[in-house]
C-alpha cells in the first residue's frame, strides 16, 4: 500500500496491504511505523490527528527522548507508551554519545567503534533482552478498534532498528509472507536517504568519528540479511513470532486477536 506522508517524517508508514501466506493482505490503518515524531510540522501534527492512530509507543532510550522529544497532537488524546530498548541505539556508542556529547572520552568511543556489532548481531541481542516490550506491543495492536482511534505507531529514532523487528515480528505473528516482511524492512534504507540519513552521519563526525561502511549500515542501512539473520533466531528458538511472543508473556487470547486485528 502507499502510505501518505505525514510532514517532518521520512519513515512513516502503514503496515497495511502486505500479503499474508494464507492469502490476502494484512489490515491498513491498524499499525504504523515511524521515525521519531520531533520534527512534525504543523501539518504534520494535523495528518497525525487525523489519522486512526491513537497509541504512540516509544521505544528510544530515555537519553535519545531528551535530545529530541517527540511532538504529539494537542487536538485530541493520544496514549504514549515508553518501551525503550538500548540495542537499537548502536549500543554502548550512541549510549556514550548521547550521555557524554562532546565531552564523550575518545577512548571510549575508539572501544566502541572497536566493537561494533553487525545489524543482525545486534537485533538478535535486542530479541533475547526485549521479549516483554515485544510482546506489550502485540498486546496494544491486539486491543485497537476500528471504531476510535486506537491504531498504534511504533518508533525509534529512525524507525529501521528497534521498530524494525518489532514489526516484523508482529507481521510474521499474524501470518505475513516472510519475503513480504523483509521487503517492508528493507524498504526504510530507501525512506532514509538524504537529508535524515545525512544528517545523523554529521552528528557523528562531528564526535571526531570515522564513517566507515559498518557504521554508516548501522546507522542508515537495512540490509535484508539483517533481519533474515534476527528472523532466523526466532524460528530456531521458538518456531516463529508467534512461539516468541508466547514466551514472552503473550497470551494465546491475545495472539489470536492480534491475528484478528492484522490480517483481513
Amino acid at each position: 500500500m502507499t502510505t501518505a506522508p505525514v510532514e517532518g517524517l521520512h519513515n512513516f508508514r502503514d503496515t497495511g496491504g502486505i500479503a499474508l501466506a494464507a492469502g490476502g493482505t494484512t489490515r491498513s490503518g491498524v499499525l504504523f511505523r515511524s521515525d521519531a515524531l520531533g520534527a512534525l510540522t504543523p501539518a504534520g501534527l494535523d495528518a497525525l490527528a487525523a489519522s486512526p492512530i491513537g497509541v504512540v509507543v516509544d521505544f528510544r532510550m530515555p537519553a535519545e527522548q531528551a535530545m529530541a522529544p517527540d511532538r504529539i497532537p494537542a487536538s485530541r488524546p493520544f496514549r504514549v507508551v515508553e518501551l525503550s530498548l538500548l540495542e537499537g541505539a548502536m549500543s554502548s556508542l550512541a549510549e556514550e554519545i548521547l550521555r557524554s556529547g562532546a565531552a564523550a572520552s575518545p577512548e571510549l568511543l575508539a572501544q566502541a567503534m572497536a566493537h561494533l556489532p553487525s545489524l543482525g548481531d545486534l537485533y538478535i541481542g535486542m530479541l533475547q533482552h526485549g521479549g516483554s516490550a515485544f510482546a506489550e506491543v502485540a498486546r496494544l495492536v491486539a486491543a485497537s478498534r476500528d471504531d476510535e482511534p486506537t491504531a498504534v505507531l511504533v518508533h525509534c529514532t529512525a524507525g529501521k532498528d528497534r521498530t524494525g523487528v518489532a514489526t516484523a515480528l508482529l507481521l510474521e505473528a499474524a501470518g505475513a509472507e516472510r519475503a513480504a516482511v523483509v521487503a517492508d524492512y528493507a524498504a526504510s534504507e530507501a525512506n532514509l536517504a538524504g537529508p535524515w540519513a545525512d544528517g545523523m552521519l554529521a552528528m557523528v563526525t562531528s564526535f571526531g568519528l570515522p564513517i566507515t561502511p559498518e557504521l554508516r549500515t548501522l546507522i542508515t542501512g537495512t540490509p535484508a540479511a539483517a533481519i533474515e539473520q534476527a528472523l532466523s533466531w526466532v524460528d530456531a528458538g521458538h518456531g516463529g513470532a508467534a512461539g516468541y511472543l508466547r514466551a514472552a508473556g503473550l497470551t494465546s487470547a491475545e495472539l489470536n486477536a492480534l491475528r484478528i486485528r492484522l490480517a483481513h
